[in-house]
């Protein structure tokens, strides 16, 4: 690749990037004319210049699932160098919960990651959805494995689970049925909406939430994450949150949907591949989940 089309790789994550993360409380730029010039070299189809020397810098800040129901604030910094994604971005992970023996076992891993799977692909997304599937096993290693706890032979409490999966696109004939089957034979409810971009949100016991994500995640995807997710535990009659007394929590009684579908949403564009999105923000809001429509594309529906 020459330094144009990497420069205009990292050009198009950045943009994508901004529009998943559009508050400077989830993504910021600590030198915006890096920026700036990354994006006029680009438009002026590579100058005689040559690159830009300054690299864009940036952090991704957001809250993530440990262990259980605690979330943990991480910031994920990234530098770009010139020639990504022909070579991996530098990125540093932080997170106040964590050591610095579990941060540099994590940082370790995350590279081999990256390394083995995503190396002359743009990444920072990759690393993203990453750390959200495997920070919980770096939080488990603070527990001291001399101190004995009555409550560790005791088996862990079911959580219910909702997943709300973003992808590039979903056209492929295959997957969509896959996705289909999978749901039903995991007794998982939700929806999936094919197109561009793709939307899939699975809701269930926790360990048929996973075992879906981790069959569809090893398809071939050009990018596909976990947006978010959702994890509450069952049970809970008598307990107290806040000067409220907690109703026992079920299954049932948590899911959004009554069954998995895939729903479709007036198909417009040459190819029939784009879904009204006025449309999906009234049917999430039928759901009572307008608030994801904001999540998922930065904008407020109505």
């Amino acid at each position: 690749m020459s330094y144009l089309e990497w420069a205009e790789s990292q050009l198009a994550e950045i943009e994508l990037l901004s529009s998943m993360f559009p508050t400077r409380e989830e993504l910021d730029f600590s030198d915006p004319m890096a920026l700036a010039l990354l994006r006029g070299y680009v438009e002026g189809a590579g100058s005689t210049e040559g690159p830009p020397t300054s690299r864009p810098q940036f952090q991704i800040k957001q809250k993530i699932l440990s262990a259980g129901t605690n979330e943990m604030d991480v910031i994920m910094s990234c530098a770009y160098p010139s020639e990504y994604p022909s070579v991996l971005p530098e990125i540093t992970v932080r997170c106040s919960g964590l050591n610095r023996s579990q941060l540099s076992q994590l940082h370790s891993e995350l590279s081999a990651h990256l390394s083995e799977s995503q190396l002359g692909e743009v990444c920072v997304l990759s690393a993203l959805d990453w750390l959200r599937d495997h920070l919980h096993l770096y939080t488990s290693l603070a527990l001291s494995p001399i101190t004995s706890h009555p409550s560790r032979d005791l088996p862990p409490a079911p959580v219910f689970t909702r997943l709300w999966i973003y992808s590039h696109h979903i056209y492929n004939k295959s997957k969509r049925k896959s996705i289909l089957d999978w749901s039903k034979e995991l007794g998982l409810t939700g929806f999936s909406m094919p197109g561009k971009p793709g939307v899939v949100c699975v809701e269930g016991p926790q360990e048929a939430c996973e075992d879906f994500w981790a069959r569809l995640k090893v398809l071939t995807w050009k990018r596909i994450m976990i947006r978010h997710r959702e994890d509450v535990p069952l049970g809970g009659q008598g307990e107290v949150e806040g000067e409220e007394v907690v109703a026992f929590r079920t299954l049932d009684s948590l899911r959004k949907f009554s069954r998995f579908e895939e729903a479709m949403f007036d198909p417009h564009g040459n190819r029939g591949n784009h879904m009204d999105l006025g449309q999906l923000y009234h049917y999430l809001n039928d759901k009572g989940l307008s608030d994801v429509f904001q999540m998922y594309f930065g904008i407020e529906g109505r």
